[in-house]
Parts: structure tokens; C-alpha cells; sequence
């Protein structure tokens, strides 16, 4: 198996994660958690599960400059990427979070170009325009997008949040050419809980663990062992492959993912539009990761 295909299977396996993670997080806000506990949470269990695994897995020392690079990291992709996320889909619906994630493979591909000069090409482009067509044939056909007030607040937050994302993604990319994607995450998701602690501090000391059933604690257990140490992992070792834009660009798969869960549990029929739209999405995932270019080193 080729290195780009285990890429591509590690990011499959990581939207997969991710697209189960819209729904996990929202049963679990605002009834048993609010935003900021969650996310408390979350980087806890993560940090413990990184420091541990890397401590007996990987023997890699780092440079002591580099330790700025991962504290910015940690701010973008850890701190300030959920806490926007948390909040945001708090307030939202998660028809408007996908809607609105819809554009982070934009971003990537802009703040790619500027911060670590990957070249955009029309290969690129088109990719990224047919995934989005798709992914919006997908999510807007039969619904309705709720631009209440609260909702439009949300949708902002999340607009952020997919923002810092991108940010964290381009930033990350030369760092994990450098480093084991344990010890590159072992100093991120650190960095990370330290910045969100002082925000967090007044909600964890209001936090009642006791209000959390059964299945409440297997959604956290999910959110910190998937959608953290797995996930992140994941994406660490896709990007030691592929290019940022390219891992970002599976995010159009999240909403067929759905779709097919959904179809197989009764919810809903196929379509033609949802079959035109898994096209559309399935066509620019392959174009976009047909041939993967080396990326220049950053002078970040």
C-alpha cells in the first residue's frame, strides 16, 4: 500500500470521526456540559493520552525554537478552534456548522499559498469548486438554514473556528516533516490547554460530573479518544503526505457520510440530488489527490 493511499485512508477514517462528532457534542450541550467544560475536558484527556504515548513510544528531542511554532499551533488548532466550535455549535444548528465548513478547504488553500507557498493550481481550484458543489447540493437540498439571531451568532463563532483551523493546518505541515506526529502533538495539545485554562477556570469550578449518565461519559470518552488522540493523530500523519489543502478537502465527505448513516438507519432515501452530490464530492476528492507535489520547507 502506497503512502498516499494510507493517507488517504487515515483522513477518511478521521471525517468519519469527525462527522460523528457534530452530533455526540450537541446531545452533550448545554443539558450535562457547557462549552467551555467540554472542551476543558477534552484537552485534558487529551494532553494526558499524548504526554503518555509519547513518552513510550518516541524517543525525539526538540528544538528549543520550535517550541514557539507549537505554541502557536496549540492556540490556532487546539485552543482557539474548539473553543469556537464549542460555543458556536452551542448556539447553531449543525446544518449551518457543515454549511459554513464547507469553505475551510478555501481557506487552507489561500493561507497555504501565503504562509508555506503551495502552489495553487487549476487542478486545485476545480477540485475544491466541484466538493463544494456537491457538499452544498447535500446539505441544502430539502432543509432550511435558521439565521435567527442566536443561530447567526453561532454560525460566526463556527466561521471562526473553521478559520483558525485552516491556520492551524498550514502551520502544522512543517513540523510534522520534522518531527514524529506524537511528539508534534504531545507539545501542541499542551500548549493548547494551558492557553484555554484561564477561560475555562470559572465553568470547571461550576462543573457537576455527577449530572453525566452512561451514555453522557461515552460521549466524552468518544470526544477525547477519537475526535482527539485519534483524529489529531491522524491528520498528524496525513500531513506528512499530502498537502494541507488535500487533507482539509475531506471535509466535503462529512456530509455523505451522514447522508448514508441516515439512509441506512431509515431517516432518509436516496436521492438523484444526494447521488449527483456523492459524485460531485467523490469526483473532486479524486482530483485533488491524484498527484501530490513537494512542498518547500517554511520560513515560518
Amino acid at each position: 500500500m502506497s503512502k498516499l493511499l494510507k493517507a488517504q485512508l487515515a483522513m477518511l477514517v478521521v471525517t468519519l470521526i469527525f462527522g460523528m462528532h457534530y452530533t455526540i457534542a450537541k446531545g452533550l450541550m448545554p443539558v450535562f456540559l457547557q462549552p467551555m467544560q467540554l472542551l476543558f475536558l477534552r484537552l485534558f484527556g487529551g494532553v494526558i493520552l499524548f504526554w503518555i504515548f509519547q513518552r513510550f513510544t518516541v524517543k525525539e528531542k526538540i528544538e528549543k525554537k520550535d517550541l514557539l511554532i507549537f505554541a502557536v499551533c496549540g492556540l490556532f488548532g487546539f485552543t482557539l478552534n474548539q473553543a469556537f466550535f464549542y460555543e458556536g455549535l452551542n448556539m447553531t444548528t449543525a446544518v449551518d456548522a457543515s454549511i459554513i465548513h464547507v469553505m475551510n478547504p478555501v481557506f487552507v488553500l489561500i493561507f497555504a499559498s501565503i504562509l508555506i507557498r503551495e502552489k495553487v493550481t487549476w487542478i486545485k481550484v476545480t477540485g475544491i469548486a466541484l466538493g463544494a458543489g456537491g457538499a452544498l447540493i447535500l446539505i441544502l437540498y430539502g432543509k432550511s438554514v435558521n439565521m435567527s439571531t442566536n443561530s447567526f451568532a453561532g454560525n460566526i463563532l463556527v466561521m471562526l473556528n473553521m478559520l483558525f483551523y485552516a491556520i492551524y493546518l498550514v502551520l502544522l505541515k512543517p513540523m510534522t516533516a520534522k518531527y514524529h506526529p506524537m511528539t508534534v502533538l504531545k507539545w501542541v495539545s499542551l500548549f493548547g490547554f494551558l492557553f484555554i485554562l484561564p477561560f475555562s477556570f470559572h465553568g470547571v469550578m461550576n462543573m457537576d460530573l455527577g449530572l453525566l449518565d452512561f451514555k453522557a461519559w461515552a460521549s466524552v470518552a468518544f470526544i477525547i479518544l477519537l475526535n482527539t488522540f485519534v483524529a489529531y493523530l491522524l491528520i498528524n500523519y496525513a500531513l506528512k503526505t499530502v498537502t494541507a489543502s488535500s487533507v482539509s478537502f475531506f471535509t466535503y465527505l462529512q456530509p455523505v457520510i451522514a447522508s448514508v448513516m441516515s439512509v441506512s438507519l431509515g431517516k432518509e432515501m436516496i436521492t438523484w440530488p444526494k447521488v449527483i452530490a456523492a459524485l460531485l464530492i467523490f469526483t473532486g476528492v479524486y482530483i485533488i489527490n491524484r498527484k501530490q507535489e513537494p512542498l518547500p520547507t517554511s520560513d515560518v
